[in-house]
């Protein structure tokens, strides 16, 4: 099964890394760690190194590159067979307050929903009784509702390539912003990208750590977007222990570089049943009209297939603002749940519309939430938050 890379490294990018493959369950990534200076102090300053616990004197085995692999399987390949027993998570009333609780029950499809008005004003007084949900064109019931702002885990994947330079004091400022406007329970990663994906701070909810990730970077090389959105979704899926899973992609141009295309990416995210995916594309310099333009298609398709919105600043002093109104969004979505009316053993893609009305019947509303599903990866997105909600986050050598 060929596996997403993502590299941990406290590096300079140019030079060899020393690796570590680590061999994950199935659906996990594999990783490559490195350890060496921040781009913030001198190689000189930098502490010693823990010992390691694997062998890095062992060679990377690189896979051969005259063979045409799918990086990503498709769902039904493996089969669309009857979930598991197993738990689920789902919501109810108590006291008069929207709670989670776990329940027997893995057939139930969540979705993460952000609602607003003709005038794109977010609606955050809505009740279960103004939404409605249709699955391949058949309504559904809605079984659960919440509308509180729960913690979520945020995947922050910022542009690393050449072009990137003058901008990313001014992007690595919104970013911690954005973090900063959030719920104070939220967890938050950082990947810095350009040809390859670098995890440079795993989860936390320190400020100070993900400004030291954020401050990983040398701008220069190409982009491989795809590539490293597939990687930062495992890592989501691996070490979240919400429901509720957030990837936010800042970037300035197209992706010219991963192995992926942008629909083996999609597909993955999708498969995965989780992540909502938001970006900033920053392309009011871009270098051609042509190169924006498909930059925006694909930034587009990434966040209106998982849920999420894609904004388009006209400079970047306009950044900061974008990340605040991300977290403002992120913080009142809504989560419904349902139990498909489609037995479980019938795969395939299934896609998903909700709409939803207000006190003004008059007054249009637009419900954006993912576009679909496919069933297998209800019981794995269920089996992940709850079997490994009480596993820490991934750590790195010091």
């Amino acid at each position: 099964m060929t596996k997403t890379v993502l590299v941990s490294s406290r590096s300079v990018r140019g030079m060899s890394p020393i690796v570590s493959v680590l061999l994950l369950c199935s659906s996990q990534s594999v990783f490559a760690q490195a350890a060496a200076p921040t781009a913030a102090a001198p190689a000189a300053q930098q502490a010693p190194a823990a010992a390691p616990a694997v062998d890095y004197t062992r060679p990377e085995i690189q896979p051969s590159q005259d063979v045409d692999r799918d990086p990503v399987p498709s769902p039904d390949a493996v089969g669309n067979g009857p979930a598991d027993d197993g738990k689920s998570i789902s919501a109810k009333q108590e006291s008069g307050n929207t709670i989670y609780t776990l329940h027997e029950n893995v057939d139930e499809v969540l979705l993460n929903c952000t609602v607003v008005d003709e005038h794109g004003r977010l609606v955050s007084d809505l009740g279960q009784g103004a939404f409605r949900i249709w699955e391949d064109g058949n309504p559904q019931t809605i079984a659960s509702f919440s509308h509180q702002d729960v913690p979520v885990a945020i995947g922050i994947l910022v542009d690393n390539s050449g072009s990137m330079r003058d901008k990313r004091s001014a992007v690595n400022d919104a970013a911690l912003d954005l973090i900063r406007h959030s719920n104070r329970s939220d967890a938050a990663f950082v990947v810095n990208f350009s040809d390859k994906a670098y995890l440079d701070q795993g989860f936390t909810a320190n400020i100070s750590d993900l400004e030291k990730g954020l401050s990983h970077y040398d701008a220069r090389g190409t982009t491989a977007m795809y590539d490293a959105v597939v990687a930062a979704a495992d890592e989501l899926t691996r070490h979240s222990k919400g429901a509720k899973q957030v990837l936010l992609i800042i970037t300035d141009g197209a992706d010219n570089a991963s192995r992926l295309n942008l629909e083996q990416a999609v597909r993955r995210v999708q498969q995965l049943g989780g992540p909502v995916v938001f970006s900033i594309g920053l392309l009011y310099d871009a270098e051609s009209k042509q190169e924006a333009e498909r930059a925006k298609d694909d930034l587009e398709k990434l966040s209106n297939e998982t849920g999420g919105i894609a904004y388009f600043p006209s400079s970047l002093s306009d950044v900061d603002n974008i990340a605040n109104e991300v977290a403002r969004v992120i913080r009142n979505q809504y989560t419904l749940g349902y139990h498909s009316t489609k037995p479980t053993n019938i795969g395939g893609y299934r896609t998903v519309h909700v709409e939803a009305m207000g006190a003004d019947k008059h007054e249009k509303l637009t419900v954006r939430t993912r576009n679909g599903y496919y069933p297998r990866e209800i019981k794995q997105m269920h089996a992940v938050q709850t079997a490994q909600a009480g596993q820490k986050p991934a750590t790195k050598p010091q």
